[in-house]
Formats: C-alpha cells, structure tokens, sequence
C-alpha cells in the first residue's frame, strides 16, 4: 500500500462577504462586486489546488468550537441550509458536502490515541459552520472534492497559549500519521483570518469598497509581520510569536488552526507563495500557500 502525502498546505480565510461578492447559486443575496484583491488572490489557490489534485482536503475551523476535546465529521454526507449569525443579509447558503469518513475516524483514533479527548460528530441534523463552507467553496466552488472537518477545541481560551501549542503539535502529529496511512492525496487547510478585530456597524451597501480598510494600523503592522516571516520560510519564528500576535492583534489564530497547519506541514522552511492581502469589515486576511510535504 503507498503511503499518503500531504500536497498542498494553505491558510484559507473565511469572510462570508467573499462568497457574498461571488454571486454563487448556493448563496440567495446578490452582490454588485467587491473584495476583489482577496476573491482574486483565491483564484491562484484554486488553480494550486487543481494542479496539486488532492484526494481530499481537511480543514480546521474557528467556528466549530467544540468544548471537550477535537470533533470529525462523521456521516458521508451533509446537506442544508447555513445562514451565517451575523451577517444573514450577506450568507444564506445552501450546502452539498461529502466527507471522507474514514480519514476522519483514523486521525480522531490516533489523535484518541495521543491522549487528547477526539470524538466522532455523526448527528446527520448538524449545521455545518460557515467557517468550514466559506474556506471549502473559495478554495473548490465545485465541491467535488471531499473534506474532513476538524472543530477548533479553543485551549488557548480554556486553558493558555502554551497548551494550545503543544495540543495542536500532538494534533497535527495524529492527523499525519492517518493521512499517511491512507495512502491518499490531501490538501490541509487552516480557516482562519490573521488580525480579527472588525467593525461594529455596517455600511448601506456592504461591498462599498470605500468603506473597507483595516480597523488598526498596529493590526495591519503585526499581519505584515507574520505574513513577511511565511514569505521567507520562517515558520517556527511565526509559531514563537504566536502568543503575542494573537492577544495584541486579536488575531483569530486563537483557535489553534494556523498552529495546527503549520506543525501538520513539519513546520515548513520553505517560503510560502502568498496569493493576496485584504481587509474584510477591519479584518486582516491572507489566502497563503504551502509546498505539500512527504509523509
């Protein structure tokens, strides 16, 4: 049997306001256009994503925020209607998902096996986060690929930084020891913005573009900061600052999923290709890629 490999790593933001300005069939508000830099930098990661034709793509969202312990999607298939909480006016999306069941149920035994809690989600009435939708649909609108979703078990906020560190490594060491088992091709993903902190009132017409700008130039300092580390292959040095980025720029790297990427990749010291920058409602966002690694 041939070992699997990880063939592509990418940080993959997740504002509905993308899907939004897409116009796709699945999503029932219509937009005039905007957020064009970031829209566009998804395009170049679609076309990394079909090149590298990944078997299956697992991903780690913010919004699936499980108390105790990593959740998997577990059922082959989910369908329904997502409305994102805060901004129904933007994302109301009807969602067609496979996932790759037993990819799923091997990193939750090994991740068991680890000794972190990891529990199988199989309740076939589940809505699936927007989180998950967002980074899955700009990364492959056709959804032909299928997923393993991960919930972020949010350590950083339930205990400190420093377990959040050494419980994302313990993950991402389970979730390449399945992947290699499997013998397939995947893709991992980590659904999350840099900096967080966003607008409190919305415009009359969301996608008025000369409305849009980063909440804080300290947040906007501290994304080129991270982002220029990536660019020059300086993983461990984003995973050292971490702690600070996180509590001084808000950053939504408080789930663990950029950590969790980044140990996944074994900590990658090859520069990562970054396809764009852009600010959503004051948010930082970054759509970077990773070289996949060998298993």
């Amino acid at each position: 049997m041939k070992t699997g490999e990880i063939v592509l790593g990418a940080l993959a933001p997740h504002p509905p306001h993308l899907v939004y300005a897409e116009n796709p069939p699945q999503n029932e508000p219509r937009a005039e256009c905007g957020w064009e830099t970031l829209r566009w930098a998804y395009d170049g990661l679609r076309a990394s994503v079909r090149a590298a034709k990944p078997e299956v793509i697992v991903l780690m969202s913010p919004h699936w925020r499980t108390y105790v312990g990593f959740h998997f999607l577990g059922l082959p298939h989910f369908k329904g209607l997502s409305v994102d909480p805060i901004f129904p006016n933007l994302f109301r999306y009807q969602y067609d998902l496979k996932v790759d069941v037993p990819l799923a149920e091997a990193i939750c035994q090994a991740t068991a096996q680890k000794g972190l809690a990891a529990k199988m989600m199989r309740n076939p009435d589940y809505r699936i986060d927007y989180g998950t939708i967002v980074s899955c649909h700009m990364i492959n609108p056709a959804w032909d690929i299928p997923i393993v979703g991960i919930s972020s078990h949010a350590v950083s906020a339930y205990f400190n930084f420093d377990v959040m560190e050494t419980t994302m490594k313990t993950l991402a060491e389970a979730t390449r020891e399945a992947i290699a088992k499997s013998g397939q091709r995947v893709a991992v993903i980590a659904s999350n913005s840099l900096s967080h902190r966003h607008f409190t009132t919305e415009s009359d017409v969301p996608e008025d573009m000369s409305r849009e700008h980063i909440y804080h130039h300290g947040q906007y300092l501290w994304d080129m900061k991270m982002i220029e580390l990536m660019r020059q292959g300086r993983a461990q040095e984003v995973l050292d600052l971490m702690t600070d980025f996180t509590e001084q720029a808000t950053a939504e790297t408080d789930s663990g999923a950029l950590s969790w990427l980044l140990h996944t990749l074994n900590v990658p010291t090859s520069p990562a290709k970054i396809h764009g920058y852009g600010s959503v409602i004051g948010t930082g966002n970054a759509v970077v890629e990773w070289k996949g690694v060998a298993l």
